[in-house]
């Protein structure tokens, strides 16, 4: 780890501000939060009455033989007793509270996270493995919660506790506190050099669980590949890698964060041991008896227990710190930007698309999409083909503005699509992508997605038309069958039915085909063509394809390479010219 990154994990200004932020989702709940600090305070104070009582107690036993109280000795115990059992009582009342409070804190910060997920641009995801942002939004969260409702309340009633303690301890003997003050410096400044320590090393913990966790997504996606290339030895072998990078992280932070307290907890046993020795000597001297020496060294081990228990919460607190730090990472990313106030809603879409002059790159500096123009008028086909990295994919996300480009103009009906409001923009088209997607839920829901009204006679006819309603109705509840995870029970090549169902009942006025069928056999490929010449009748389409035996009709044929046109025509007066699109075509007859 680089001493830059250090120093930056490291810094202070950076930690409160991780702290105040946590602090501020918790000041939802402040009401309920004043009601535990009431009942901390009661518990507390309770529970510091027995150390007294205690004291009490053994000097009516101590008055010598004959001369004990019994009567005062058991009313003393009892009192203490009533002391302990409330206390306790509210300490579990205050539990169950800060559990829900967790509960709640934990619920309301996964929503803010899946709704700042849902105003992110694609950039992000394009970025970031999907296994570490699941990792933030379950186990990065839940550190948090737990945080909230265990490490807080334990701090306010350490708080309290060390304070009253404190106090009696100087009612009862101010020597003494004077031994005790000692040591207490000395678990400071151990304590806080622990924390610098330990900091950056529970944040470089969960970072790596993210890594782990975005590695082992990527590879059960990719389970079959993996299968089909006998790859699985070196999977397992970078997994080992990956894995043992994190126990690692794990070690160290664990390590040095769980020192900490049995660190100090040997200082303040050291503390105690200097109190009994000098009790013993003020004991002979006749200034303290010795049921104030027992109630000093009861109250001695409330202020040092306290502070032991805040050396071990610090440990987590760090870890929550930095779990919530990767959290806030999250929430503080630049979303999509807004529409522009002037941007309009369009009504009665016709589907005239231009594109002027358009350049654009995904890194700054490194232009793909270069002095790009394209025209497609209401109804067209238009069928773009070249070679792979060509930027053919990249145009239909400027199309969608997933992506904004950095100069030239996009116009929907001759209006600029940047003045027209993104969702209005990309409910005029329909897409059917060659990476397929299917969610958990039944066959009508997939196929009526995005569209909330359709009917069950509506998506029958949809999955008529898509050459998919006979295997529908031989699945074991037809239309009301389970599609597993990501279509798990189906084939590949259903799937991309199933979406083509999904555009059919869409009705887009423009529809965006990429790569429609290459999942799918040749028989069922020629029947699908049928049902898809319907579907682009009256619409204006944008067909990507390598199978140029499937673009033939195509009104246009944008032949790219590089991020630019090089030849435009349609069929046959490409194949005439014999130039890139005619050596495409028969390079896959030959």
């Amino acid at each position: 780890m680089s001493k830059d990154k250090n120093n930056k994990q490291n810094n202070p200004q950076k930690v409160k501000s991780t702290f105040k932020r946590m602090l501020n989702y918790s000041l939802t709940y402040k009401y309920i939060l004043l009601v535990v600090l009431i009942l901390c305070l009661l518990s507390n104070v309770l529970s510091l009455f027995g150390p007294n009582l205690a004291g009490k107690a053994i000097n009516e036993a101590a008055a010598g033989a004959g001369k004990v109280n019994f009567g005062a000795v058991y009313h003393y115990a009892f009192l203490m007793l009533i002391c302990y059992v409330v206390s306790s009582v509210l300490s579990y009342a205050i539990s169950v509270i800060m559990m829900h409070v967790g509960r709640r804190l934990a619920k309301q910060m996964r929503k803010d996270v899946f709704d700042k997920l849902m105003s992110l641009p694609i950039s992000y995801f394009d970025r970031n493995q999907a296994g570490d942002i699941i990792s933030r939004v379950s186990y990065d969260i839940d550190v948090v919660s737990t945080c909230f409702s265990t490490d807080i309340v334990q701090i306010m009633t350490n708080v309290v506790t060390v304070t009253g303690s404190l106090i009696m301890m100087i009612i009862i003997s101010p020597p003494l506190v004077t031994i005790t003050l000692i040591t207490i410096p000395l678990a400071v400044f151990y304590t806080r050099y622990m924390g610098k320590k330990t900091r950056p090393l529970f944040s470089r913990r969960s970072a790596k669980y993210g890594q782990m966790n975005g590695f082992v997504e990527e590879m059960f996606s990719g389970q079959k590949t993996i299968l089909a290339y006998a790859h699985e030895d070196a999977v397992i072998d970078d997994f080992d890698d990956i894995n043992g990078e994190a126990a690692d992280a794990f070690y160290q932070a664990e390590y040095y964060g769980m020192s900490t307290g049995p660190s100090v907890g040997f200082i303040n046993n050291l503390g105690l041991s200097l109190i009994c020795m000098f009790g013993s000597i003020l004991y002979l001297l006749g200034i303290v008896t010795m049921g104030q020496i027992s109630s000093f060294v009861l109250y001695s081990r409330k202020f040092s227990g306290p502070i032991n228990e805040i050396a071990n919460i610090i440990t987590e607190l760090f870890s929550a710190l930095a779990a919530a730090d990767r959290v806030f990472k999250l929430l503080d990313q630049t979303e999509e930007p807004l529409d522009e106030p002037e941007a309009i809603t369009l009504t009665d879409i016709k589907g005239d698309v231009e594109l002027k002059n358009i350049s654009f790159g995904y890194i700054p500096n490194v232009t793909i999409i270069k002095n790009f123009s394209l025209k497609a008028n209401a109804g067209e086909t238009v069928a773009i083909v070249g070679p792979t990295g060509a930027g053919k994919t990249t145009l239909i996300n400027l199309l969608m503005r997933f992506y904004d480009i950095n100069s030239g103009q996009i116009f929907l009906d001759g209006h600029d699509t940047k003045k027209i409001t993104r969702a209005c923009l990309r409910s005029a088209y329909a897409m059917v992508l060659q990476d397929t997607w299917v969610f958990n839920g039944t066959v009508f829901d997939n196929i009526a997605y995005g569209n909330p009204d359709a009917t069950m006679e509506s998506v029958v006819e949809a999955a008529k038309a898509a050459r998919i309603h006979s295997f529908i109705k031989r699945l074991p509840k037809g239309y009301q069958t389970v599609i597993g995870e990501d279509g798990g029970n189906i084939s590949k090549g259903q799937k991309q039915m199933l979406t083509i169902a999904r555009a059919f009942l869409y009705d887009a006025p423009i529809l965006i085909l990429d790569e429609a069928t290459s999942n799918v056999d040749t028989t069922t490929e020629r029947l699908i063509q049928d049902a898809m010449l319907n579907l682009m009748k009256g619409r204006t389409c944008f067909i990507i394809a390598h199978r140029l035996s499937t673009i033939q009709n195509a009104d246009h044929i944008i032949v790219m390479n590089k991020g630019q046109i090089i030849e435009d025509g349609n069929h046959e007066s490409l194949m005439a010219e014999k130039g890139f699109y005619y050596k495409l075509y028969e390079s896959q007859f030959t």
